[in-house]
């Protein structure tokens, strides 16, 4: 069923910036609303509101840096009714606000801060431990981190960077139920007119950690593919493009599939019936 989710996805590309509604995903997939919903988050993970808001996030990123418009004008070209909205959302996404992201991006380095975790309250923590294998080459640090979204984004509950060698460990890692996120830069070479390196990521989640735990996690990077929502937390040294065009083939080219974003996803049981609207982007 991955193909119908396909040409939800990429109605979503092209027409992010439009006030798109759940009739209209379901639409352009061919199917009912509640059908939908389970076929889109068992094929990447999240569901249509989620990885919409995440496609409009991800799509200031480059117009913040390479236009001058206002992040009010910005706000609005993606698709937020509210300049206040998409700001307070942007900043606890990214990490930092549309206008430190702007300021960081044109000096010259497109070296964000480094990112702290979580500060982890009184009582006994768990840890992580696990391999990270990558599937091609990588020209930089691989980041690894917890978080409480199957997104990329926000501040982790804990964090590393690797600058050799695939063993890592989370220690101090607060009880709950984390999604572990890694990413690096490839080191081949895009093919688009930008000359940038494609990311490589992988997740793993829901994984659910208890005081004093030693879990163990393995996750494997490969290129992003149309499955999953952008990486949305700003990476040290992960440059933002100027945006392009965006056409179904290129976003969800028909032979791309490589099945869901992340492991250990329950297809939901209750039905509920949901708001017309994509409520909450």
């Amino acid at each position: 069923m991955e193909h119908y989710a396909r040409r939800a996805i990429a109605t979503i590309h092209q027409k992010y910036h439009e006030p798109l509604a759940l009739d209209d995903l379901a639409r352009s997939a061919m199917m009912s609303k509640f059908y939908f919903i389970r076929v889109f988050q068992r094929t990447t993970g999240v569901t249509p509101g989620r990885f919409l808001s995440a496609v409009r996030l991800h799509a200031a990123k480059p117009l913040l840096v390479h236009t001058s418009a206002s992040v009010a004008d910005i706000s609005a070209q993606v698709g937020y009714g509210s300049a206040s909205t998409f700001s307070r959302r942007f900043t606890a996404s990214v990490g930092l606000s549309p206008t430190e992201y702007r300021r960081i991006g044109r000096d010259g380095t497109g070296e964000y801060p480094r990112i702290t975790p979580l500060a982890t309250g009184s009582g006994p923590l768990g840890s992580v431990t696990g391999t990270a294998r990558v599937l091609g080459s990588s020209r930089s640090p691989l980041h690894i981190g917890l978080f409480d979204s199957p997104l990329f984004q926000g501040q982790p509950a804990a964090w590393t960077k690797l600058d050799g060698g695939s063993p890592f460990r989370l220690t101090d890692v607060p009880p709950g139920t984390w999604y572990l996120h890694a990413a690096t830069l490839s080191a081949r070479p895009s093919s688009d007119q930008w000359g940038d390196s494609p990311l490589l990521v992988g997740t793993v989640g829901p994984v659910r950690i208890g005081a004093d735990d030693r879990t163990r996690v393995d996750v494997v990077l490969r290129q992003e593919d149309w499955t999953r929502p952008p990486v949305l937390l700003a990476l040290p040294g992960f440059r933002s493009r100027p945006a392009r065009p965006r056409t179904a083939e290129t976003v969800c080219p028909a032979d791309s599939y490589r099945g869901p974003a992340m492991t250990g996803y329950r297809t939901p049981r209750r039905r509920t019936a949901p708001d017309r609207r994509l409520v909450g982007i």
